[in-house]
């Protein structure tokens, strides 16, 4: 940042003075100090100018020196930046690769089983994820990990960190630093601390501000937390105010420095006083670093200096080869063992490093020393046996035992050894006689349980399971009762597995048990039909007989139809699939006939009016029907029935009073009293007046007959109102309502008719079932209420009987917890089926119940049956490798061919690869494959044939031929189309989202050339039907391309107008109004020349010929328009044209709306020609009224403000003033020729060194610092060469 005074110059008494004023320094920016400045420019001398040729137009010439003074000479060190950058930075791979190796002692615990190689493998995507790193891992045989880490080198730090906390074992460890010195570890904005724990990997806390702890606490691996307090304490002592020096050392001589258990270096430091901070063992540094008092420091470091000579003269080595895994009973706990050796023998022990392979120990001490701890290496060494049983992994849970007994058994006979389980092994590690002995041990219980134990897995459907465990888990805590075997659910890995395990012979019998319950229910299907709640009452029919015919159908498919209080539109059928699936095409096939013809109403009209409704030529009929959607049959010309007639002609109107208070009661609690009135009465017409109107009278319509008698139960029931009036209800069983109804109504007629009572039952919008409502007199009432209960109770009789069914389909009624019987006892009135125990061969079946119940479920039991034996079942050839297609997304394909042609469908295990013979592909297991597909299949037809490729379908045999053949059509075949390569791009959409469409919409699979080949030819993949639709698709799609790319060529016509630049602005208008417009009426692009466009007068049309002759016209049209206008030019003092065009233009903006004008200043090029004119467009009228406004406006201003302002002196030239043009010659405003002339400037001398390039601004001799100091602060305001600061 420069800093320094800003030079002026002042002329006083023809001297030149030079004053500096002071600049603040604020957040890096230069601000001027805040004197006050001068309200007009002050004037600045023209130093050591000197005229050439004559006085009048003479330009001055000006010394460089004088108007640009030297300034103060930089005092400053020079910046050392520049020497750097002019050393060449080495260029080297941004990527890089690290090897990171975690041995198995120092891995997090495996114990968990969800920590695996998944687990592993998702941890390693999430840190190359956050990190950016490619991250490779492998597993060694002892569970050590090795990570192959590449990446830029920041990726690499990163990553490692992140690996080693996830995978390592995370130790901590507290470091005590000076509160002062938190700031150096944590580095400007805690980049240091980052930096710091991205090297090391770990995590490193360091207490906040409001925390007295001196505490630093570091979390990481043994390696990281060791080079990361080295980091830390490195930096400590570096800001320990007492003086610190370093000593350089060799690492291998350190241990002897230091000493067994620190003993050396504690000892150094008491006798000096100086603290020695010696890198760990870890760290690969040679440098100690000493601190304390300088004599201290001297002493110690003379100390450290004499032990490192002494010892680099008495130190020899030896190399052993000691096995990698007993490396880690060298080292003992925490090097405990290698401190141990060394306060023994004096010999320091070098182990490789963790992550390396080497196997090689180096020993370091005293010739005479070696031998002795040799001996003591390999002691330890050898201290710890390790062994490997083999073991399976579902066995080590019976080597743990019961609660770990055999553990604890173990333990008491063979102490300190230690037993971990791995996958499929067992290591055992300790004692060399213990370890033998624990090995016989668990020996002899793993060869037990292989002997007599054994599991099986098998694969089962989860929706099974609850099946299968049973209720409470009564199914599976049998079967481990009887067979002493366990039985448990596994579901890893998106398998879904049962596992038994105990005892072979158990274990046998437990799998052939759920094996069979597992086929059993694979044989079953649920499905949801969706039919409108509406259509319900239709497909059940008049007393449930539509119903009833589609369950005799299919005797072994439950139908559950919701009851109108459930509220919902799903129907379930449950049942084997075949009979699913074929009910569900019946109903499905039901639902539309219902809808195609859900409603016939007859009109009475009379014969001689069949004309006009007919119209003339049909033209009234067709257009009712039209509209309507409806079909209308009138009766036929020779038709001689006159009953439409005479029933037309019968219809009367009548009225009877009632009094309003007894309307309530008449009409009934819903209704139900006046319904069941007008429907006894043949269908009349009972409208009552409105509550507001306060009439008596009820108007009756309809047939006279049904009038005259609907008119004597409205009176009756009014004279019994006013008599009495009593209300009773009675519960009876929905299903038993039909019994008290009787056929026709005759039952509930007869009480009528016998007690004078109305009897209503309740409707399908009645949420209660049950409750029957009887209106009358209270004798009347309890009569028939008596009747009721009579027949009631006669209902609730139960009776019994028999039907005989073979028990071979005994397991069809009693599948699914007895679904089939439960619906039929729905059905059919309550009735309770038994069917007789397994293992009896009894074919009698039990029912109990009502009567006519029994007679009703005894027939429904003989149509399934009679259903069941009327089955068979056919098979086709398709290769295996074709299923999918012909299944379809979610098997959609084969649905339809099961609905369409009422069959069951069975496709085979893949897994089943054993050949058939007699069967070839495309055929059939009846014919052989005669009937199969010619072309492809006929290449197919040596294949082998394996169960795989065998398809079952079954049903009835017509059906199955036709479905057999449904299914050859779906295999598939590949075409090849021609479309232009231009083209593929739009097929493909963005993303692709084209064409996964075009594929989903016609069930095709596209493949597309690869863009480098700019192929024309697309292949189209799958059955033949979708394949023509899909041709034809993209037949239509090259169609509309090639019409668009037509459509393209003729909006691509230019035409180019020649415009006069003066009228541009008029033609974009304001806001671009007008050329929107002409854009917007003809349909063009319109552009106008760019900046940097050669011809500026040029404006190109884009677009249909016609519309952009028709746009160039109409550009024309307004051209020619504004060359009529009146032009003319005044002059207003360049001073004053602020002041007319006002704040934001408002004032020029007013004048032009005012007068319709237009009105131009002169922008900069102009200026210099003539400043003050101003140009006026418009009608010749407007123009001189606009003239007249703006020269009164200047004259006001003039006279008000110019004319008042006090006279100032004549003022020396300024430098300003020649860098505008303006000289000081006698010619009035004349201006120099030449312009600002300066001598003996930097880039003068270099044109007189020939040298015309423009001048270096990096130059520091040309262009100089800012010196740090100057001369003493001026106080008087001072001004720039440059003009005075606004």
């Amino acid at each position: 940042m420069q800093a320094a005074a800003a030079a002026v110059m002042e002329e006083s008494n023809n001297a030149t003075t030079i004053e500096q004023q002071p600049i603040a320094l604020i957040n890096g920016q230069e601000q001027v100090s805040n004197e006050q400045q001068p309200s007009s420019p002050t004037s600045v001398a023209t130093p050591t100018s000197t005229t050439s040729g004559g006085t009048g137009n003479a330009t001055p010439a000006f010394s460089y020196d004088d108007l640009f003074p030297a300034l103060p000479a930089n005092t400053s060190a020079p910046s050392q930046s520049g020497a750097s950058s002019s050393t060449l930075a080495r260029v080297t791979s941004s990527q890089k690769t690290q090897v990171l190796h975690v041995p198995c002692e120092e891995r997090k615990s495996t114990e968990s089983e969800k920590f695996g190689e998944g687990e592993s493998k998702r941890i390693c995507q999430q840190i190359t994820k956050e990190t950016g790193a490619q991250i490779e891992i492998v597993s060694g045989k002892n569970q050590s990990l090795t990570f192959l880490i590449k990446g830029k080198q920041s990726e690499l730090l990163d990553a490692r960190r992140k690996i080693l906390m996830g995978f390592s074992t995370q130790a901590s460890r507290q470091v005590t630093v000076p509160r002062e010195h938190y700031r150096v570890i944590l580095g400007k904005g805690g980049q240091r601390l980052r930096e710091l724990e991205r090297t090391t990997s770990t995590r490193i806390n360091i207490p906040s501000q409001g925390d007295e702890s001196e505490f630093i606490t570091i979390a990481g691996t043994k390696e990281g937390i060791a080079q990361a307090e080295q980091e830390i304490r490195q930096l400590s002592a570096e800001q320990y105010k007492k003086f610190a020096d370093r000593t350089t050392v060799p690492k291998i001589y350190h241990p002897f420095i230091v000493g067994p258990y620190s003993e050396n270096l504690n000892k150094l430091q008491e006798e000096t006083g100086a603290k020695i901070n010696v890198p760990p063992q870890q760290v690969q540094k040679d440098e100690i670093i000493i601190s304390g008092e300088k004599d201290a420091v001297a002493a110690a470091k003379a100390k450290v200096e004499a032990i490192y000579k002494e010892m680099e003269k008495k130190c020899s080595t030896v190399s052993v080869e000691v096995a990698k895994a007993q490396h880690r009973y060298v080292i003992g706990p925490k090097g405990s063992t290698i401190a141990e050796i060394l306060q023994l023998t004096g010999v320091s022990v070098e182990m490789p490093p963790n992550d390396s392979t080497l196997e090689t120990i180096t020993l370091r001490g005293p010739q005479v020393a070696l031998g002795n701890a040799l001996t003591v290496v390999y002691q330890k060494a050898n201290s710890v046996k390790s062994v490997e049983i083999n073991a399976p992994h579902w066995i080590h849970k019976y080597v743990i035992g019961r609660k770990g007994a055999n553990m604890k058994q173990l333990e008491e006979n063979c102490p300190n050894v230690n037993v971990n389980c791995l996958e499929d092994k067992i290591k055992l590690e300790g004692d060399p006689e213990n370890v033998d002995r624990a090995v016989s041990y668990l020996t002899e219980i793993i060869s037990n349980y292989e002997e007599n134990f054994t599991f099986e897995v098998m694969t089962v459907n989860p929706s099974y399971y609850k099946h299968i465990i049973g209720k409470a888990g009564a199914n599976v805590n049998r079967l481990k009762d009887e067979l002493k075997v366990n039985i448990n659910i596994e579901e890893r890995e998106g398998q879904n597995n049962i596992r038994i395990e105990g005892p072979k012979e158990g274990v046998r019998q437990a799998q052939l048990e759920l094996q069979e319950k597992i086929d059993k229910l694979e044989n079953e299907k649920s499905k949801d039909v969706i039919i409108d709640r509406r259509l319900h009452r239709s497909i059940i029919g008049a007393k449930g007989e539509k119903i009833r015919e589609v369950k005799d159908r299919y005797r072994q498919v439950t139908i559950t139809i919701p009851t109108p209080q459930e509220n919902t539109d799903i129907v379930k059928l449950r049942g084997p699939k075949e009979d699913v699936d074929k009910c569900h095409k019946d109903l499905l096939k039901l639902v539309k006939e219902i809808q195609e013809s859900s409603h016939i109403i007859e009109v009475p009209i009379f014969k001689q009016f069949h004309k006009f409704v007919i119209g003339k030529g049909g033209a009234n009929i067709k257009k009712i029907r039209d509209e309507t959607q409806t079909k209308i049959d009138l009766p036929a010309e020779g038709d001689t029935n006159e009953k439409i007639q005479n029933e037309l002609s019968d219809i009367v109107t009548e009225e009877v009073q009632i009094p309003p208070k007894y309307y309530n009661s008449i009409i009934g609690t819903g209704g139900k009293l006046i319904s069941s009135i007008m429907e006894e009465c043949g269908g009349v017409s009972i409208k009552f007046p409105n509550s507001d109107s306060k009439s008596d009278k009820v108007t009756i319509r309809g047939p006279k007959d049904d009038v005259e008698k609907a008119k004597g139960q409205l009176l009756e029931l009014a004279n019994e109102r006013q008599l009495a009036s009593f209300t009773a209800e009675v519960r009876a069983k929905q299903q038993h309502h039909k019994f008290l109804i009787g056929k026709n109504g005759a039952s509930i007629r007869k009480i009528r008719d016998a007690t004078g009572a109305r009897i209503i039952f309740p409707s399908n919008e009645d949420t209660d079932k049950e409750v029957i409502t009887i209106i009358g007199k209270e004798d009347s009432v309890k009569k028939a209420r008596e009747q009721l209960e009579a027949i009631i109770k006669e209902c609730d009789e139960v009776t019994e009987g028999e039907v005989v069914v073979d028990p071979k389909h005994h397991k069809h009624f009693v599948a699914k917890r007895g679904f089939i019987l439960h619906r039929i006892s729905e059905e059919c009135g309550g009735v309770m089926i038994s069917f007789p125990r397994a293992g009896t061969n009894s074919d009698k079946v039990t029912i109990k119940g009502a009567k006519d119940c029994i007679e009703a479920a005894r027939q429904r039991i003989e149509e399934i049956v009679a259903d069941l034996e009327a089955q068979t079942t056919i098979e086709v050839v398709i290769p295996q490798r074709q299923h999918r297609t012909i299944m379809g997304a979610r098997g959609f394909k084969v649905q339809q061919v099961t609905s369409e042609f009422d069959v069951q469908i069975k496709f085979p295990d893949r897994d089943a690869t054993e050949p058939v013979e007699g069967l070839t592909n495309g055929g059939s297991g009846e014919n052989g494959g005669e009937e199969g597909q010619e072309g492809e299949q006929e290449t197919e037809a040596v294949e082998p044939v394996r169960q795989c490729d065998v398809i079952r379908i079954t049903g009835r045999i017509e059906k199955c031929e036709a479905a057999k053949q449904a299914l050859l059509d779906l295999i598939p075949i590949e075409e090849e189309l021609t479309v232009p390569f231009d083209l593929h791009r739009t097929i493909i959409g963005p993303r692709g989202a084209n064409v996964r469409q075009f594929m989903s919409k016609h069930d095709v699979h596209v493949e597309l050339p690869p863009s480098e080949l700019k192929s024309d030819v697309i292949k189209v993949s799958g059955t033949p039907a979708h394949v023509a639709e899909a041709r034809e698709a993209l037949e239509k799609m090259i169609e509309d391309y090639e019409a668009d790319r037509a459509d393209r060529e003729l909006r691509s016509y230019v035409l180019q107008v020649d415009v006069d630049t003066e009228y541009h602005s008029k033609l974009i208008g304001r806001h671009g109004a007008v050329i929107n417009k002409l854009r917007a009426d003809h349909d063009v692009n319109i552009s106008l020349p760019k900046r940097d466009d050669p011809n500026q007068r040029i404006i190109s049309i884009t677009g249909y010929q016609a519309n952009a002759e028709a746009a160039r016209d109409a550009i024309l049209e307004i051209v020619g328009d504004l060359q009529t206008l009146y032009r003319e030019v005044i002059e207003i003092d360049t001073r004053i044209h602020s002041h007319i065009i006002g704040h934001r233009g408002r004032t020029i903006r007013k004048v032009i709306e005012d007068y319709k004008v237009d009105i131009k200043f002169p922008s900069s090029d102009e200026a210099q020609s003539n400043p003050n004119a101003v140009t006026i467009i418009g009608k010749e009228e407007d123009v001189e009224n606009a003239k007249e406004v703006l020269l009164g406006m200047a004259e006001d201003y003039e006279r008000d403000y110019l004319e008042n302002l006090p006279p100032s002196p004549p003022q020396p030239q300024t430098v300003g003033a020649f860098l505008s043009g303006s000289g000081s010659g006698s010619g009035a405003g004349g201006a120099s020729e030449n312009g600002f002339v300066m001598k003996d400037a930097p880039w003068e001398k270099q044109k007189q060194a020939k040298n015309l390039t423009a001048p270096n601004t990096q130059s520091q001799e040309d262009f100089p610092h800012f010196a740090a100091g100057g001369a003493p602060v001026a106080t008087t305001p001072i001004t720039s060469v440059w003009g005075p600061k606004n």
